[in-house]
């Protein structure tokens, strides 16, 4: 039973708030489930003198972000830093650089001295050559985005490991280890697991999920062709701006902590009433009828709603793994992302406005883009961006250079427009996609100013939402 002092606070939160989505019996059992013994264990990732580990700041990684956005450069690729753009950029990147490499020698030395602390020793010097001063901020970049914080910070990583009742058991390790320009980062007790792929699922399996959902044969080559960049049905973040961000095209919560995850929770809830009470709800995760997260506080039954809810699915890992074991087990829910992902991402029916002369017409895209190598590739950037520019401006270009006005002539320039949209992936390489016409006109090298940074060891350059 809940205890007196839980059910005073239970009411003191829902009295001015959202309407409770679990009962006093529904807390009881949850927080009872939770409460057995073994059902989770946390401990340090590595032995004792190695545990403290140097990763990128949560708030260091945000002026990065804050840094390319005042550059007008919000919207670009998460796997590419940006080049600068004028004198001036390169030489604040060059003080940006030499802070950063600061900042990660000063969070070894912590490091080493905290691991020295734990087993009694007197501390070694970091591997490396120390990283000299980079001297002062330069006053007009201070003035655009403000001071530079630390970018770097000695950490201890923590496993977190999760058991349910049905023998599937879950392990997490928090303080994810990114590339140091990663712009993304933002909760440092955040996880990840790219889950199972879904290339590598039983072909039968696979094809019945898919007919379930209602996808033709074209819709599921370019999903199965987008998936491998985000993760498997059961996959998981909860570090990045997405907030949670889970399955095979990574549905994320966002800031409201609803987004497209609470998309697909509301349609197994609608579609599956059942299934998602066996999933979610009798674990402490619940969805509300705007698409809002709702989660249980484990320890006293308090009812979160919203950004709250996603900030304690991120903070629990056993509310994370709620929604991997949902993925791994759940035919459910697997299908919901299938047709989520078919309504919120594929883009065939979204139409494109494109200026003709004086005039605005409006396209389809599936009447422009035949291919399914055009399609994964327009899918790439609305599932990574939320929309699908430049390709209105790109087509209004096209108008406006060739005077064509109709969808079979813009069909007709598809592999020009396919090579201008690609983002993270080369789709036009992929052999089990049908194509467009014609030759390739360019390298898609030759297209970007900006070269790729290759990843630390263990790091995961993609960001949610």
């Amino acid at each position: 039973m809940l205890t007196r002092a839980i059910a005073i606070g239970i009411a003191a939160t829902l009295g001015g708030g959202h309407a409770a989505f679990f009962s006093d019996g529904d807390r009881s059992a949850v927080l009872g489930y939770w409460s057995a013994p073994g059902r989770y264990q946390q401990e340090p990732t590595d032995r004792p003198g190695f545990t403290w580990k140097v990763r990128l700041t949560p708030e260091g990684s945000k002026w990065l972000w804050d840094y390319d956005r005042a550059r007008g450069l919000s919207k670009t690729n998460p796997l590419v830093d940006p080049e600068p753009m004028t004198a001036r950029e390169a030489e604040w990147e060059a003080w940006i650089e030499g802070a950063m490499a600061w900042d990660r020698w000063q969070a070894s030395m912590r490091a080493s001295e905290l691991n020295a602390q734990d087993v009694g020793v007197r501390p070694d010097a970091p591997d490396g050559v120390p990283a000299p001063d980079p001297g002062p901020m330069p006053d007009d970049l201070k003035a655009l985005v403000g001071e530079m914080p630390a970018t770097a910070a000695a950490v201890r990583p923590l496993r977190h490991s999760v058991a349910f009742d049905d023998g599937l058991s879950l392990s997490y390790v928090d303080q994810v280890p990114v590339r140091p320009r990663y712009r993304y980062f933002r909760f440092g007790a955040g996880v990840t697991t790219q889950g199972q792929a879904v290339g590598k699922m039983p072909a039968a399996e696979r094809a019945r999920l898919m007919a379930a959902a209602g996808l033709n044969a074209g819709e599921q080559r370019v999903m199965m062709a987008v998936s491998p960049l985000e993760g498997g049905f059961d996959s998981v973040n909860t570090y990045d701006t997405g907030l949670v961000s889970v399955g095979f095209i990574q549905f994320a919560a966002l800031q409201a902590g609803a987004g497209s995850l609470g998309e697909v929770l509301l349609g197994e809830k609608r579609d599956a009433p059942e299934a998602f009470a066996a999933d979610f709800h009798r674990f402490g995760i619940d969805v509300d009828d705007r698409g809002a997260l709702v989660a249980l506080d484990l320890a006293t039954g308090r009812e979160f709603s919203g950004q709250e809810a996603a900030r304690a699915i991120i903070e629990d890992k056993r509310l994370t793994a709620v929604f991997q074991r949902a993925g791994r087990v759940s035919n459910a829910f697997r299908v919901a992302q299938l047709r989520a992902a078919r309504r919120m991402y594929y883009p065939a029916d979204d139409l494109v406005p494109v200026r003709t002369g004086d005039a605005t017409i409006k396209l389809r895209v599936g009447d422009v883009v035949r291919s399914e190598a055009g399609m994964a590739t327009l899918m790439d950037r609305k599932v990574n961006t939320g929309n699908l520019n430049p390709l209105p401006d790109l087509l209004s270009g096209l108008a406006r250079d060739l005077g064509i006005t109709n969808a079979d002539e813009f069909a007709a320039h598809e592999m020009e427009i396919i090579e201008a949209m690609s983002f993270r992936r080369d789709f036009l390489a992929e052999a089990s996609l049908t194509q467009p016409n014609g030759p390739r006109a360019y390298s898609k090298s030759s297209r970007h100013g900006a070269r790729p940074r290759p990843a630390d060891p263990g790091s995961d350059g993609r960001p949610s939402g």
